[in-house]
């Protein structure tokens, strides 16, 4: 039964028209799929309908073909066209009794048209502001464009009715609104009427929620997502001119929500933003409007948004990221089951989807997006085959995700671990700066395992191909990890360079085994990744002299979708750490490193004690190979199937190795399927000619 504690969390909430049936407010948040994938889409916010929120919203859908961002993928409202495939995912999000909203955005400045090809439109004349620099102006828009893009917004806003959404929520956050871009200096240079004063500056989206509310106020709710603090200085819209629009326009919108200044402070990793980030904030706003407020922070706990709740701060509980790690949160805290939460590590995989146009992950929950693609739930497991047992080699997030999904099948699993705690790489990597969240792909696993019955775990067991072939299990699963290299094999070198015997290396395993190097260290990062930065900022809070060489333009390059790459070069210069961009290694000696520029080849030389090498990584998959050889010896020892899984079969992010465990538990014992997809697609119908 549901803690009392957490009553407050269940109580409706009207928002103007409409009422959620709880305070749990799913924001809009994308997901990879968007136009192309609306089915995908579909199912996974059908899926936290069924999971208990009270309001679920789309991505950001942008309503005029005048204003796009691709290449990014995101929903489309640009003409009736569009509407079926919203109304499947608005009938989806109310299938349990959840609000359905859509996210109507107009980019402005943010969007390039490098689709549609039309002439960007924003507040004022600049420069297009995206993630890639496009070499693209956008024109200021007249009197004429204002009044041409107040109709947009009400024709968007009659085909959301149409496709059956209960609210609609105006982007006006994170930098990329149209609503933002009136209500900042930043972007907002006009001398007219919708310029200069904040009462100026309030008057379009006054003016487009006015219009909206008369075409479809009487059913539908209307949000206003604000941003709390650009934190850009003097011309941003900063925290103190949000309190006073908010209070200035106190009845403007049925609710606030309020989110941070930036995408990459607003949704920042755990490693830089810890749960309720911004609750200062959000602090002392309900007292400058009769609305409710719904605001975001990564909430995890229960006791945290309860807490938010009755402190007067928020009146519903916005959750992106979490309810995509779990989207049966809600229902859980409402059964009394708070210790079956996944809850989300912050790692922001699931914003690369976004940044990568791909089909997004979740570490936590290898289930998203593949609902209607694969047909898998993030609760429910599909029935066991024929077999009865499995030996998973292995207890790193691959090996535990597979006993998990397992044991949920009716396997019976025996975990054989090498070491003496389970978790592999995640126990390792958790105990670096920053990336304790991490932990939790372990804890939830293990905690779930030790609930099960038929699963056992033996520590200390390190096997080889002969003592498998002599257990007699039905399936084995090979899920052994892989190590760093310490050769520096991996994008600038394809085979070995010179090293010196002389100079002492360190792979990130030396350092987690709790090796150190001392006074000057080099960093060789051809990862681009996070492991690089994390070992300079360890070894720099440690004493030593760091510099860390990449061959990138971008320390952690890919970090940049993770929306940390910033955080992570502010935070190492800070600290001291010499950073070399656009520099390789291409020799280490005696005394030194000779490094290439990755552009002339000129070559350089920087002096230090020791190198820790990041680079690429070496399967363990010994022990597959050993078995792969005695293949024939496998029917008379009873093994029906072997397979290898995660890093060791090809190392990647540990959302990976969560999605291959987790894809293992599924396909055991499933009919082959030849060439066939393993995954349904949509596709473009053909346009008459």
């Amino acid at each position: 039964m549901r803690d009392p504690r957490y009553d407050i969390l269940f109580e409706p909430m009207q928002i103007g028209p409409v009422t959620s049936k709880n305070r749990f407010y799913q924001v809009p948040h994308c997901n990879g799929g968007g136009y192309r994938d609306p089915s995908a889409a579909a199912a996974m916010r059908g899926i936290k309908s069924e999971g208990g929120w009270g309001v679920i919203f789309t991505e950001q859908c942008e309503m005029h073909h005048t204003s796009e961002i691709t290449p990014f993928i995101e929903l489309r409202l640009w003409e009736d066209k569009d509407i079926p495939q919203l109304r499947r995912m608005s009938e989806k999000m109310k299938e349990h009794g959840a609000l359905a909203g859509i996210q109507l955005a107009y980019s402005g400045v943010n969007g390039p048209n490098l689709y549609s090809k039309e002439v960007p439109l924003a507040v004022s004349a600049q420069p297009i502001r995206t993630f890639t620099n496009d070499p693209v102006q956008a024109r200021a828009l007249d009197k004429q464009d204002i009044t041409n893009l107040r109709r947009w917004f009400v024709n968007a806003a009659k085909r959301s009715k149409m496709a059956g959404f209960d609210l609609i929520n105006l982007y006006g956050a994170h930098g990329f609104g149209i609503f933002q871009h009136f209500l900042s200096r930043a972007t907002n240079h006009r001398t007219d009427e919708y310029g200069g004063s904040l009462e100026n500056r309030s008057r379009f989206a006054q003016e487009v929620i006015a219009d909206i509310k008369e075409a479809v106020g009487d059913s539908m709710g209307i949000a206003l997502r604000v941003s709390l603090d650009e934190t850009i200085g003097e011309l941003g819209f900063s925290n103190a001119e949000v309190r006073d629009f908010v209070e200035m326009n106190r009845n403007l919108p049925d609710i606030w929500d309020l989110a941070q200044g930036a995408w990459e402070d607003c949704s920042g990793p755990s490693r830089f933003k810890e749960e309720a980030a911004q609750e200062e904030l959000v602090r002392g706003i309900h007292e400058l409007t009769d609305k409710p407020i719904v605001g975001v922070g990564r909430f995890t706990s229960p006791d945290v948004m309860a807490k938010m709740v009755k402190s007067g701060t928020l009146d519903m509980i916005g959750c992106a990221r979490p309810s995509i790690a779990d989207p049966f949160i809600p229902r859980k805290i409402d059964e009394g089951r708070v210790e079956d939460i996944r809850e989300c590590i912050g790692c922001n995989i699931c914003i690369t989807g976004d940044m990568t146009m791909s089909i997004s992950r979740c570490t936590q929950n290898p289930t998203f997006m593949e609902e209607w693609r694969k047909g898998w739930h993030p609760e429910r497991m599909n029935t066991k085959g024929s077999s009865e047992n499995v030996l998973v080699v292995g207890s790193g997030p691959a090996g535990l995700e597979a006993s998990r999904a397992l044991s949920e099948r009716g396997y019976d699993v025996a975990i054989a671990e090498a070491g003496t705690q389970v978790g592999g790489r995640v126990t390792r990597e958790r105990e670096l700066p920053g990336l304790s969240a991490w932990g939790r792909v372990v804890d939830y696993r293990d905690y779930q395992i030790s609930q099960k019955p038929n699963v056992e775990t033996y520590f200390d067991s390190a096997l080889d191909a002969e003592s498998i072939l002599e257990f007699g299990f039905e399936n084995v699963c090979i899920a052994t990890g892989a190590k760093w290299r310490r050769d520096g094999v991996s994008r600038q070198h394809v085979v070995p360079f010179a090293t010196d015997a002389s100079m002492p290396i360190y792979t990130p395993d030396d350092i987690m085994d709790g090796q150190r190097p001392s006074g000057k260290v080099v960093i060789y990062d051809d990862d681009h990744y996070y492991m690089g930065g994390v070992l300079a900022e360890l070894l720099a809070k440690e004493g030593c002299e760091v510099t860390i060489i990449t061959p990138a333009a971008y320390l952690s390059e890919w970090t940049n979708n993770t929306l940390e790459q910033h955080a992570i070069h502010k935070k190492l210069a800070e600290m001291g750490v010499s950073i070399v961009l656009n520099r390789g290694v291409t020799e280490i000696a005696s005394g030194h490193v000779k490094s290439n520029c990755s552009f002339t080849d000129m070559n350089m030389d920087f002096g230090c004690d020791a190198v820790v090498m990041v680079s690429s990584k070496l399967e363990n998959n010994s022990v597959y190979t050993d078995l792969k050889a005695r293949e024939d010896e496998w029917a008379d020892a009873g093994i029906k199937s072997v397979k290898i899984i995660g890093d060791a079969n090809a190392p990647g992010p540990i959302a990976w190795a969560t999605y291959a465990g987790h894809r293992y538990a599924r396909e055991l014992d499933g009919e082959d399927i030849g060439d066939d997809l393993p995954f349904r697609r949509e596709i473009t119908e053909l346009a008459a000619e």
